[in-house]
């Protein structure tokens, strides 16, 4: 499962990390609910086509991609949520929806909303709709060396 190859890149770089188990959710927003997890600390991966190329953005459980500033932030010509057909053989091991936020392992650039470096630490789905791994937000940004702009709205 996709879980091992993350869960080998944390051992591997000896980052402390917990792995939940929990019943399969839809929604990021449904995952923090189900691990009693807050929204502001549950990351959500949303895949991005930024001119032609993929990408993740960062962001958390209860915001939405705004891809109008994500364009203007990155000085792209085109930006768009990417199609489920465009990226699901990028993540071969991935259950669609719950892609980790570590583009390192996918060869894609990260973007991590700002709002997200608030917090201490973060939680997101670890390859499927049943695992979350939670761990510290230096150990993640040291490793998914993410670029930080905000692009994140309520709704």
């Amino acid at each position: 499962m996709a879980v091992r190859a993350l869960t080998e890149l944390l051992d591997r770089n000896q980052v402390n990390y917990h792995c939940y188990n929990h019943p399969p959710t839809a929604t990021a927003a449904q995952t923090a609910q189900s691990t009693h997890i807050p929204g502001d600390h549950m990351a959500k991966t949303v895949i991005v086509s930024v001119d032609g190329e993929l990408a993740m953005a960062l962001l958390p459980a209860n915001e939405y991609v705004d891809p109008d500033r994500l364009r203007q932030a990155l000085g792209a010509r085109h930006l768009s949520l990417a199609r489920e057909d465009q990226f699901k053989d990028r993540f071969p091991l991935c259950e669609v929806g719950g892609e980790p936020p570590f583009g390192t392992l996918y060869d894609m650039r990260v973007f991590i909303d700002e709002s997200l470096l608030k917090q201490d630490w973060l939680a997101f789905n670890a390859g499927s709709h049943t695992e979350v791994i939670k761990m510290g937000m230096g150990d993640f940004l040291k490793l998914s060396q993410p670029e930080s702009i905000s692009f994140a709205m309520h709704h």
